[in-house]
């Protein structure tokens, strides 16, 4: 295959041994299947190994979208002596009718192999069409449909969906995917209660075996109708005899560390603070200015002139994490106030910064996200009054420290920050330094510490953060009356939450 094709299907075919490592490892646990599936077989070397392994099995089947490889497989197996068992097809996966292929076939069945590792997102740059029809699989709602949630591997698709189609049967599935896909699976999973008897997670060496700088394991689950598990071990080899970590899901969370959750789970609730995600832009070159010896300068060194209210102080992820809150060195071009508002609005009250952006029209109006679409010219998203609060609690959402930091006023105007940070809005510096100082206290570093997977891309969400209840937090320490105090003067603060006035939320 050329580069662009392998990266279009995502293409890491299995070494022979670490295929035998796997089938193997299954046939320690006590898998022993009546039918096999692989379902992206590429070259044969799991489905031959399985062949060798499982000899019981009497349907062994591999499909496999690639034609040269579906020659290359039967070869295979005609070289293992296995033939007569295995049958190797040319088809889609995304075109299979895996219900009606699963139920022609015996339990316990055995799903095993390597999906592609590759991004939707990725495979639309390439313009393929090696995708799944587009669907809200997971469920999100309103923005997050929209936005990068909606980004996703083709594995997890793949893995939800067989995943599904196997509840209810006696079945093994075990297949190598990025670390992070695995988790997400089994969230999903969880979050379906669908029967999973046992999930186990056997990390790999992604770096030797696939030339693949990433975090990479072989997820196994045992499913059994009527049966059902939430917690997942993590072992760190395939031969690893104890669990080095046990994650789960638990009132609608995954967790990381479960005896830490146990400690700090009180303190799981709503607040009336909202955390929010920084200014999304998508067009740093043009929207970002750097201080030069010369003025402000953008990512293309032309330096800029537009008018003062149009600017803002900004800070990116890298500086929350390391504590440079206080002289920002780079300003925003903030184009709107509050989503939505009109943008044509600058060609009159502020007419250089208008006429910067039409100079740079193509790039800004060649910005990939739908969430642009059908939105006025040159917006911005994420944007609203909390965004020019004079102070604010914030945090970097990709580094991995638990680094909250207040950040006030810079040159008498608010600080912004990017879509790769999070901030409570404040009115004050006694607010946020109070507020800062309840984030660092060791009961919430200990409840977020519960929850977050410091492997994943992002780390810290507005989800995870959203889940700690500022309201039992300050209660455990002892200061329930400054934040209600703090929290009535705050025109941010959200007045009623899932219908319950504030002092309702004060009293529970």
């Amino acid at each position: 295959m050329t580069k662009e094709e392998k990266a279009e299907f995502g293409d890491f075919q299995t070494p022979q041994r670490l295929a035998n490592d796997i089938c193997r490892y299954l046939a320690s646990r006590g898998v022993s299947p009546a039918s096999i599936i692989e379902p992206t077989c590429g070259e044969g070397s799991i489905l031959t190994s399985a062949a060798n392994f499982f000899p019981q099995a009497q349907d062994v089947l591999g499909f496999e979208i690639n034609a040269k490889y579906v020659s290359k497989c039967r070869q295979a197996v005609t070289d293992a002596g296995a033939a007569e068992r295995c049958r190797a097809t040319a088809a889609d996966f995304f075109e299979v009718d895996w219900p009606a292929v699963l139920s022609e076939l015996p339990d316990p069945v055995l799903i095993v192999g390597n999906p592609p590792w590759v991004t939707n997102a990725a495979l639309g740059s390439l313009g393929s069409s090696n995708l799944p029809a587009k669907s809200n699989f997971k469920g999100h709602k309103g923005l997050d449909a929209i936005t990068g949630k909606s980004n996703f591997d083709i594995s997890e698709w793949m893995l939800l969906r067989l995943l599904e189609w196997l509840d209810g049967r006696n079945a093994t599935l075990a297949m190598l995917c990025k670390t992070v896909v695995a988790r997400k699976v089994l969230q999903h999973a969880w979050k379906r209660d669908l029967q999973i008897r046992r999930a186990e997670i056997h990390r790999i060496d992604a770096a030797g075996d696939f030339n693949a700088a990433v975090d990479a394991c072989l997820l196994h689950c045992d499913l059994q109708p009527e049966v059902r598990t939430k917690d997942c071990h993590v072992f760190e080899t395939l031969n690893a005899s104890s669990a080095r970590q046990t994650f789960g899901y638990h009132d609608g969370k995954l967790v990381s560390d479960l005896d830490a959750y146990s400690r700090w789970q009180h303190l799981l609730g709503k607040s009336p603070y909202r955390w929010r995600s920084g200014v999304k832009h998508d067009c740093s070159k043009v929207m970002e200015l750097s201080e030069t010896d010369h003025g402000l300068q953008n990512g293309f060194g032309e330096v800029v002139d537009v008018e003062r209210t149009c600017l803002y102080p900004m800070l990116k992820s890298s500086e929350l994490a390391n504590g440079r809150t206080k002289q920002p060195r780079r300003w925003m071009v903030v184009t709107q106030q509050q989503m939505g508002q009109e943008t044509v609005l600058l060609e009159r009250h502020a007419p250089k910064t208008w006429r910067y952006l039409i100079s740079h029209a193509a790039d800004l109006d060649s910005r990939g996200s739908s969430i642009y679409r059908n939105r006025p010219r040159f917006s911005v998203f994420g944007i609203g009054g909390y965004s020019f609060a004079p102070w604010k609690v914030a945090i970097s959402g990709f580094y991995k420290s638990l680094n909250f930091a207040p950040v006030g006023p810079y040159q008498e105007k608010p600080i912004v920050l990017d879509d790769t940070g999070y901030l409570l809005a404040c009115e004050s510096q006694d607010e946020a330094e109070f507020l800062y100082k309840l984030l660092a206290s060791e009961p919430a570093q200990g409840f977020y510490s519960s929850l977050i997977f410091w492997d994943a891309k992002r780390p810290i969400t507005t989800e995870l953060l959203s889940a700690l209840s500022l309201v039992r937090l300050a209660e455990e320490l002892g200061r329930s009356s400054e934040f209600e105090r703090y929290c009535g003067l705050n025109p941010w603060a959200a007045k009623q939450i899932a219908g319950d006035t504030q002092s309702t939320l004060f009293k529970n």
